[in-house]
């Protein structure tokens, strides 16, 4: 089915339009209406983890499933390829990439991983940098670089509260305090509290002192607008299943043309001179049906549009998290800076910043006012509950929460 006549189909074409604005509740209802319907139990605000398919993706995903089941290797081995080509062109033309430079992984960690563990400019001696706001798994693997390659590993605390230019001073400081660092692991969006790095100044103040840096943008593109070029990337990780809305176990990595050759290929893996990126991941037998669907999904979201979406995303947050900073008992951890934020925002009790203090919190949260979130750890200041709106939540959602924060 052709993106025209499978749109038009699921009645949702010309959707940006009634979508562009972000605090009118007509487009969002038709937007709303595309995925499953919420659950009456709960009010959901931990879509951080995944984000739900359209229905109609879904629907995709099961017609893709029953055919590479009925057909075998025979489909796979023959007819497969076209739909895994199509797929990197749609990621590339999101992404403002070149096809040549994308590969299609399982995850962002498979993506990021891969990247971290390949990356060969390092010698020992040198050193990498990484922060509390860094994704666990990619913190193990930049760890790991220790006895990979027998450099050293600098780990820092992002400055509370942030700005931009003291998140932008906070790496150059680390830099100049630790000269022999070659490479830094940048999160785009943290899972932890939604903070968005300033990357492209980042990106540009490391590269005029010879370090590289690979970026882990798992929840920045979908919640936002990502570009690549302009943004200064060399290395990058991403997911589908967040908030592109492809069903789960889809991810790409992201390898500048001109530096495909400082990713070694992974575990020796054979390099094809058509497509060297491929060789720098593997993930073995994938879900296919997953991939087929993840250009539906593709679709389907350029159909809302990335500019509303990442606009609802805002109103959202802004809803609950500004009115909640001047609530005296919990600290909200990312900035008003739009420049810093996008629909991910944690909050901080600030009694007791222990993760056992705020799984206590997560409970009553869910237990007395039926809202769901999740805590999380790591920081340098202590624990924290992270609210993660998604495509169903609505204002009224926003307005329960802010009302349980009031009578915490």
């Amino acid at each position: 089915m052709q993106r025209r006549t499978f749109l038009t189909a699921i009645g949702i074409g010309g959707l940006a339009a009634s979508a562009r604005a972000a605090d009118t509740a007509t487009g969002w209802d038709k937007v709303a209406a595309l995925f499953p319907p919420r659950n009456n139990e709960v009010i959901n605000l931990e879509f951080g983890a995944f984000g739900q398919a359209p229905r109609a993706v879904m629907m995709k995903f099961g017609f893709y499933s029953a055919a590479v089941n009925e057909r075998g290797a025979y489909f796979t081995r023959r007819d497969f390829y076209p739909y895994y080509q199509k797929l990197r062109q749609k990621i590339a033309a999101a992404l403002n990439a070149d096809p040549a430079e994308i590969a299609i992984t399982r995850n962002a960690t498979e993506a990021l991983q891969a990247l971290i563990g390949g990356y060969s400019r390092l010698k020992p001696g040198d050193a990498v940098l990484m922060s509390d706001h860094d994704y666990d798994s990619m913190r193990t693997a930049m760890a790991w670089l220790k006895e990979r390659r027998g450099v050293d590993v600098i780990d820092i605390g992002l400055p509370h509260p942030a700005t931009h230019q003291g998140l932008i001073d906070a790496y150059e400081q680390a830099l100049v305090a630790n000269p022999k660092v070659r490479l830094i692991l940048l999160t785009h969006i943290s899972h932890r509290d939604g903070l968005r790095l300033p990357v492209r100044e980042i990106i540009a103040m490391a590269r005029a002192r010879g370090v590289d840096a690979i970026v882990d943008s798992a929840h920045a593109w979908g919640q936002s607008i990502v570009d690549v070029k302009a943004e200064g990337f060399d290395f990058a990780g991403f997911n589908l299943h967040k908030w592109i809305g492809a069903p789960l176990g889809v991810g790409a990595v992201y390898i500048r043309k001109d530096r495909i050759g400082d990713i070694d290929p992974y575990m020796g893996e054979a390099v094809s001179e058509r497509d060297p990126v491929s060789a720098r991941v593997h993930t073995g037998t994938a879900n296919f049906a997953a991939q087929m669907a993840a250009s539906d999904a593709l679709d389907v979201h350029a159909a809302i549009g990335p500019d509303a979406c990442e606009q609802r995303f805002r109103y959202l947050r802004s809803l609950w998290a500004e009115p909640a900073r001047e609530l005296p008992h919990v600290d909200i951890l990312t900035p008003a800076d739009p420049r810093l934020h996008a629909g991910i925002t944690s909050f901080r009790l600030k009694s007791a910043p222990t993760p056992e203090a705020h799984a206590a919190c997560v409970k009553t949260l869910l237990e007395k006012h039926r809202i769901f979130t999740v805590a999380r750890t790591g920081l340098a200041g202590g624990a924290c509950i992270r609210v993660t709106p998604g495509f169903t939540t609505t204002e009224a959602d926003m307005t329960a929460l802010l009302g349980a924060l009031q009578g915490l």
